[in-house]
């Protein structure tokens, strides 16, 4: 798995107090329905070509219970056990998490894929998505990325058909 923070996280109970405070209702009206399904339909696309797996999970916030000393970097990395992301048969599951109450994304890449694809360029995507996110360019944002995914992975392990199928689920996990 990869990682790029390296430094652990400190205690925050500013941290603690935003997931407190969040009011779903206010931050997280464009997670319609609809746009979970074109969203899902996104995932499917990028999994086109490739022997590779790619999951989403947009949270809300935090759980409350972890928040003081969990980082959205944590909590990826935790989903990404939890979901089984790293348990792909060639580990090249990759893992985008959206924290909509901190306003971070985080991108969790196995072993398999890192080994091709540095940091630098992970933290870039993040980068260049999180500003689509701020510019109120949500959907827009996600999607870009996750084509931008697609292609990484059909880059290093291209496959015009995949008999093996699908590892993971390609449905959008929604954390409330």
């Amino acid at each position: 798995m990869e990682q790029l923070q390296s430094q652990p996280t400190q205690p925050s109970f500013a941290r603690w107090w935003r997931q407190v405070m969040f009011v779903p209702f206010l931050h997280s009206k464009w997670i319609t329905p609809d746009a979970r399904q074109r969203l899902t339909a996104k995932v499917t696309e990028a999994e086109i070509g490739h022997r590779g797996e790619v999951f989403l999970v947009i949270e809300n916030h935090l759980p409350i219970s972890n928040a003081y000393h969990q980082s959205c970097y944590e909590r990826a990395v935790e989903l990404f056990s939890l979901c089984r992301v790293w348990d792909t048969e060639e580990n090249t599951g990759v893992l985008v998490y959206v924290n909509v109450c901190e306003h971070d994304l985080e991108i969790i890449a196995d072993r398999g894929i890192s080994v091709h694809v540095s940091p630098t360029v992970w933290q870039a995507m993040c980068d260049k998505a999180i500003a689509g996110i701020k510019g109120k360019q949500i959907e827009a944002s996600l999607a870009e990325l996750l084509d931008e995914i697609g292609q990484l992975l059909r880059q290093y392990y291209y496959l015009e058909h995949d008999p093996a199928g699908n590892e993971l689920s390609d449905t959008v996990m929604f954390i409330k």
